[in-house]
């Protein structure tokens, strides 16, 4: 039997598509993305408060470079944000000549490097791909990628996972724990045959994986095996997006969710969708590490 978990709204802002969630310990402040309105979302544990903030392109995912700098990924490559001002300076571009492109999923390794995910604005097939990002240098992992999600690494940072959620297959790939480089070809961690597809992810500190399945109102727990040893019901937003830890002891999730694509009577039928959530957890979580740039 697995355990069921809830969870309660953290935010009533509804999002189109709220995405990339990433929380930093030393000022107790969860950052996501509505990747189709162009806004950053920062809100702040201590205060209770959101803060909105505009971008001048789609972002998608952000990471922690220092105490002065981030680094945010949109849809024209990564772009250095100062945390005083929110000044935003071009850094390195990625697939900036394809208008038909965005950013999508993306997680940073202990070594100070990201995987990162592109995608077809429209979800066109096998217009996106998976990359890593290091130093300014950006290499392609794996090409025609329609939807790609899930990219997360085990905490001895041997293993990452990702998936093409088109594919309803999570796959895993031994990587260098020093370079995040892929040491070894994808294998299937597992096949999702029950509701929902699958979306974004994150590993705890005992190597289970936390999977948002869109259209499901749900994040499910995968061990090491690939059973399922945890569910978090989101009641009342059906598309959930994506998992974070939170909290001083990262034993909370965040999970961000969307309405798009959702009629007026599933609009009706889901009063929640696009909120972001928090639920507890009983696996203890762990921190986004700094990235290198």
């Amino acid at each position: 039997m697995t355990d069921q978990i809830s969870a309660r709204v953290l935010d009533s802002h509804a999002c189109r598509l709220g995405e990339g969630p990433s929380y930093e310990q030393e000022n107790d402040t969860l950052f996501w993305f509505d990747i189709l309105e162009s806004r950053l979302f920062e809100h702040r544990f201590g205060a209770g408060h959101t803060l909105i903030h505009e971008l001048p392109f789609m972002g998608s995912a952000l990471f922690s470079v220092d105490d002065v700098r981030q680094l945010i990924l949109g849809d024209t490559g990564f772009h250095v944000r100062e945390r005083a001002t929110g000044v935003l300076t071009p850094h390195t571009p990625v697939e900036a000549d394809n208008p038909a492109t965005r950013s999508n999923d993306a997680r940073s390794h202990v070594c100070g490097a990201i995987w990162f995910g592109t995608m077809g604005r429209d979800e066109q097939k096998g217009a996106g791909a998976i990359y890593h990002f290091h130093r300014g240098k950006v290499r392609l992992l794996y090409p025609n990628i329609t939807v790609p999600n899930s990219i997360c690494f085990s905490p001895d940072g041997a293993t990452a996972y990702f998936t093409d959620t088109v594919t309803q297959k999570l796959m895993r790939v031994a990587i260098d724990p020093l370079t995040a480089l892929p040491a070894g070809e994808p294998e299937l961690f597992f096949q999702n045959t029950g509701e929902g597809w699958i979306d974004g992810s994150v590993c705890d500190a005992e190597g289970n994986i936390w999977n948002a399945r869109w259209g499901a109102g749900a994040v499910a727990c995968h061990a090491p095996d690939g059973s399922v040893i945890a569910t978090i019901q989101v009641e009342g937003s059906p598309q959930t997006s994506c998992p974070a830890f939170v909290g001083q002891s990262y034993d909370r999730l965040a999970i961000t969710s969307a309405f798009k694509q959702l009629g007026s009577a599933a609009l009706a039928a889901a009063p929640h969708a696009g909120k972001t959530f928090v639920a507890g957890i009983r696996i203890k979580g762990r921190s986004e590490p700094r990235v290198q740039i």
